[in-house]
């Protein structure tokens, strides 16, 4: 019997210890001694408790009321006989205020409880269906699959959804049941699912119009024509993860979405080895908004792909270049003469402002880019004053390129000139 139902539909003299201590994620915080006395009074401390917790909530009088007028007196019997006097228990569990039922959960913080309590009754499982937006699945190591295609129909709100696996267990029917009935979907994390095919990305492009994030980092089997199919039918899509997804990730596929879903501003293609200047230029084109791209590990890419998003992607914030090793300081120019360059100009500015407000890069990977020279990458880390070398604010990563080691950001450039230790650098842009 879940805690759920040992707390609003049994006595409170049939309260076990074990049952209690089944309840850890609302009494974490409480010692021993409190649980055995809360078992000890059938109950008493089970309620004040969580009374407590939800009245800390900034729950409004009127529900908290409530609350307190579903606690009635059990006399007689086993719990006369132990404590000598009557002890609370619920009455009318079922008719809990869907808000009320929501801060209880809320309180617990835990996605299990959630499914747990869409059991007691079927009020309970028509308010948390219309009330949860957000739910996780991620704890599930065993028989997530049936786990997602029984509560499908029942949570039909629900607009964030992680379905990230520590080993593969979704097929895709669980993924063509989330789709048949969360029409509101706006999130979706499928990392990991190694056993799901083209047909999930077709089920999600009919059934889920909605999506602006989706996450299939390491779904191997998708190929590009499903993910041009999504790309069709998911045009609000901003936040796009295919780390891994070697075989969806192509030229066509990019030029698709580039056609379809203009206002992507994150991008992750990370190892797509099929990925060439052509696709990525198409994307900084049809994809001005981009503020994020990891193309680290697209071996194919050249200097075109950086200059063609140095002049097309005005807000890019984030690019990551780890182990493309056709790049070249003719990339490193373009970044620094382009119209990502910060508005506020050279490092010196930099005393008087926040990170907060200042435009252009703020994250660079080039990490393994062996073909850069020093003044090429110091004239990016100049011309973008939330570039960092330092420990602090590692924002600038060129571990693996020997040859970069004298480059430093406006922090260090500072403290090396005020110990004197900063040898003269010339710029050739």
């Amino acid at each position: 019997m879940t805690f759920l139902i040992a707390l609003f539909s049994l006595p409170a003299a049939s309260i076990t210890y074990r049952e209690v201590s089944y309840i850890s994620p609302i009494f974490f915080c409480i010692d021993c001694i409190l649980l055995r006395t809360a078992c000890n009074c059938r109950g008493r401390l089970v309620l004040e408790v969580i009374l407590k917790m939800v009245s800390a909530r900034s729950l409004d009088g009127e529900l908290v009321s409530c609350f307190r007028n579903l606690t009635v007196s059990s006399g007689g019997g086993r719990g006369q006989a132990e404590t000598g006097g009557d002890m609370p228990t619920l009455s009318g569990w079922k008719d809990l205020p869907m808000e009320l039922l929501m801060r209880i959960i809320s309180v617990v913080g835990d996605d299990r409880i959630v499914v747990v309590a869409s059991g007691v009754c079927t009020g309970w499982r028509d308010a948390l269906g219309w009330g949860v937006t957000n739910l996780s699945l991620s704890w599930c190591q065993q028989n997530m699959n049936n786990l997602t295609i029984s509560f499908a129909h029942e949570f039909t709100k629900l607009q964030v959804l992680t379905l990230r696996q520590i080993k593969p267990q979704l097929e895709d029917s669980a993924v063509e049941a989330v789709a048949n009935y969360c029409y509101d979907l706006r999130e979706l994390d499928l990392s990991r699912s190694f056993r799901l095919s083209d047909r999930s990305l077709y089920a999600l492009a009919n059934g889920c119009p909605r999506l602006t994030k989706l996450n299939i980092s390491g779904c191997s089997s998708f190929s590009d024509s499903a993910l041009i199919y999504l790309s069709c039918h998911c045009r609000n899509l901003k936040c796009l993860n295919l780390c891994g997804c070697v075989k969806a990730a192509t030229d066509e596929s990019l030029q698709a979405i580039a056609r379809n879903c203009a206002h992507m501003q994150s991008l992750n293609l990370g190892w797509c080895e099929n990925v060439t200047d052509e696709g990525v230029t198409s994307l900084a084109s049809g994809c001005p908004d981009l503020r994020a791209l990891d193309l680290c590990g697209c071996v194919l890419i050249t200097d075109e792909s950086v200059i063609a998003l140095a002049s097309g992607c005005p807000h890019l914030r984030s690019l990551g270049l780890y182990y493309c090793q056709n790049i070249t300081d003719r990339a490193m120019y373009s970044l620094a003469n382009s119209c990502v360059k910060s508005k506020r100009g050279r490092w010196g500015a930099v005393r008087s402002s926040s990170s907060k407000d200042i435009d252009g890069l703020a994250n660079l990977n080039i990490s393994q880019c062996t073909a850069l020279t020093p003044p090429a990458v110091q004239a990016v880390c100049d011309s973008f004053p939330s570039l960092h070398t330092c420990p602090e604010r590692h924002s600038l990563i060129i571990s693996g390129c020997l040859s970069l080691t004298s480059v430093h950001c406006a922090c260090g450039l500072q403290r090396h000139r005020a110990e004197g230790t900063l040898q003269p650098t010339s710029h050739a842009y």
